[in-house]
């Protein structure tokens, strides 16, 4: 839909818009441009209208109702969704019985009004950066179909850029909730690692696995967040906090937050579109501080090995048994991460420690740090090599080449869309202390109040 999330839910709650009418109009939305993308994988219009008629009911007697009245959502299948098998996009899940419950955050966000509409198309088992999925199809970029979304969370960034769901659901281990926000031009937060729990998700890499929202502007984001957090059972990373809200703190922007721009590690290895996004989003902020974090490429090294070695080890049954029905390419890299030597993964820990020890301090200097989020805007689908700083690299692994160095630490990270109009998305991650989710979506809104960071429909039959 056009508006915004919230929007939505104050007319619904307002009474001047059904919930009813706007789940048939995402409904309607999803028929006509899924056939194009392939964002959802499972589409729940039933349940949609059964949940729809429920909210319409409980308004007409009166009822006071929850904060996302009406606002249909959407989650990455590999969240937990009553009736339906958590494919986590493989073909062996398929097989396995219907969940019996949702999610616990999906059951956070029912329980505030929202209406789920689907589960969403996603790399298989999460070890993808590019949305392209063996066996149930690419996902298209709704600004340019002949592009990707990137992943794993493609259908999210899909999903949510074309309207089919003004919020979604994914999971981020080393970018997949960034990658895509970039690449599909909307605001995307991996909050701190055990912030939100991950009860009824599938896992991929315990040590780095995250769950966090899509949105199309900071104040949804920031509302949806806020009604996420809280203690749970059923996941031992998960920390347990008190909820600490950040949507009354948007209004205070960026003011006496010390903002710097990373540099060195940072500063290198993109095309120039993705440096000009950084260079826009200071110059809007006033920023002119430069510092390094000259650990990150070694905290990218321990990332790709701790990935690889938790991730293999989760699977190697099925990789035992089941080989042939894994995609070729994430059955190869499960393969490689199972001949890893036990030593390589307890050095990548200590490097991962000393790494967290090393941004710890520089956080002591400065509050909020802005990097590139991907390092260019979205490749063809099909396209498997591109050219960074005269080499060509592989795309499926190097679309994470700014946010692995973070996601291997916890850090929180809010990806800010920053495309030019005309040009195709590509964001900016504004990188906080650990548990300053506050401070990442201030800045956030910050450059969206300013102009600079925008996240508008894309409707790619307009293309």
């Amino acid at each position: 839909m056009a508006g915004d999330a919230t929007g939505i839910a104050e007319a619904v709650r307002a009474g001047t818009l059904s919930a009813s009418a706007v789940t048939e109009t995402v409904l309607d939305r999803i028929a006509r441009l899924n056939p194009l993308l392939n964002a959802f994988t499972d589409v729940t219009a039933d349940r949609a209208r059964a949940d729809a008629a429920a909210l319409d009911t409980r308004l007409a007697a009166g009822e006071t109702v929850g904060p996302l009245a009406g606002i249909p959502v959407a989650v990455k299948n590999l969240l937990d969704v009553r009736g339906l098998p958590t494919r986590a996009g493989s073909k062996i899940n398929r097989e396995r019985p219907p969940a019996t419950s949702d999610a616990v955050l999906l059951q956070r966000l029912s329980r505030a009004g929202a209406i789920l509409v689907g589960g969403l198309n996603m790399g298989e088992y999460a070890y993808d950066f590019t949305g392209e999925n063996a066996h149930d199809g690419a996902c298209r970029n709704p600004h340019d179909p002949a592009r990707m979304t990137g992943g794993s969370s493609s259908g999210c960034g899909a999903a949510t850029a074309a309207g089919l769901a003004p919020l979604s659901l994914g999971s981020d281990t080393n970018g997949s909730i960034r990658v895509p926000s970039s690449l599909c031009g909307i605001f995307g937060l991996k909050p701190t690692y055990g912030r939100l729990t991950r009860h009824g998700s599938f896992p991929f890499c315990d040590s780095l696995d995250h769950l966090g929202p899509f949105a199309r502007s900071v104040r949804d984001l920031a509302l949806v967040y806020d009604l996420l957090q809280g203690p749970a059972e059923g996941d031992h990373a998960c920390a347990g906090r008190a909820v600490e809200p950040t949507l009354a703190g948007l209004s205070a922007g960026a003011d006496g937050l010390r903002v710097a721009v990373a540099g060195g590690y940072f500063a290198r290895g993109g095309l120039p579109e993705a440096h000009d996004a950084v260079t826009r989003a200071a110059a809007a902020l006033g920023v002119d501080r430069v510092v390094d974090l000259p650990s990150a490429a070694l905290g990218r090294a321990a990332a790709y090995i701790i990935t690889n070695a938790e991730s293999s080890a989760f699977h190697l049954e099925r990789l035992r048994t089941r080989a042939d029905d894994f995609d070729p390419d994430t059955r190869d890299r499960f393969l490689a991460g199972a001949l890893l030597p036990a030593s390589w993964y307890v050095q990548a820990q200590r490097v991962r420690r000393w790494h967290h020890e090393q941004v710890l301090a520089l956080f002591q200097e400065v509050d909020v740090l802005l990097a590139p989020a991907t390092p260019c805007s979205a490749p063809l689908v099909g396209q498997k090599t591109m050219v960074l700083d005269g080499v060509e690299l592989p795309v499926r692994p190097h679309m994470g080449l700014f946010t692995q160095p973070i996601s291997c630490i916890g850090l929180p990270v809010c990806a800010v869309p920053m495309a030019l109009p005309g040009a195709m998305p590509i964001g900016v991650q504004v990188i906080a202390a650990p548990w300053r989710e506050d401070h990442c979506l201030r800045v956030a809104a910050e450059l969206e109040r300013r102009g600079v960071a925008r996240a508008p429909l894309a409707d790619p039959t307009l293309s």
